[in-house]
């Protein structure tokens, strides 16, 4: 299970943080925020997909065609906990030493949607508040890794209850003996 759980962890580890780092450039760049954010929970979804491939693969291979819902559901979570940590460790490198000032980027940013949105004096104190006190918890990287796991962790979870709903087997058909005598 092992071997299993870490290929299909790396390659959706590799296929998120690539789509991540991609997307935070892009965004960082041209500053529309909301295309990089549809652009990179759709690849977590497309990385994630590697859950569903990661139980088959474990129950059709090595288990005989069965598995339990929690034995499926563990190999699922162990998948998104794999790729979640190597999107969280990536997202700290590039925010830390390539895009430091990306949460000044983003304050202005969702300002300045706030003003366009019709936004009253005293909504935009409120906002510039509540972004001012999110950058401050920006700089603790304790919270960095919190904020940035549950971006990515609930998805990986939802994805693994899925996964082990559907692929559960109690049986293998190609193994299961039929008794002749049974009505």
């Amino acid at each position: 299970m092992k071997k299993n759980v870490l290929v299909f962890g790396l390659i959706a580890g590799a296929i998120v943080t690539a789509m991540m780092v991609f997307s935070a450039a892009k965004c960082y760049g041209d500053a529309n925020f909301e295309s990089s954010m549809v652009l990179g929970y759709a690849s977590m979804l497309l990385a994630f997909s590697f859950i569903f491939v990661g139980i088959k693969n474990y129950r059709d291979k090595y288990n005989n065609g069965i598995i339990s819902f929690g034995k499926a559901f563990k190999i699922g979570l162990y998948i998104s906990l794999i790729a979640s940590t190597l999107y969280v460790v990536v997202w700290l490198f590039d925010y830390y030493l390539f895009i430091p000032d990306f949460m000044d980027k983003y304050t202005a940013h969702a300002l300045l949607e706030a003003k366009k949105a019709g936004a009253t004096a005293v909504e935009m104190a409120e906002k510039t508040k509540q972004m001012n006190d999110y950058k401050e918890l920006y700089k603790n990287p304790l919270y960095v890794i919190l904020l940035t796991y549950s971006e990515i962790l609930p998805i990986g979870i939802i994805v693994s209850i899925l996964a082990a709903l559907i692929l559960k087997r109690k049986n293998s058909s190609m193994h299961k003996v039929e008794n002749p005598l049974a009505v």
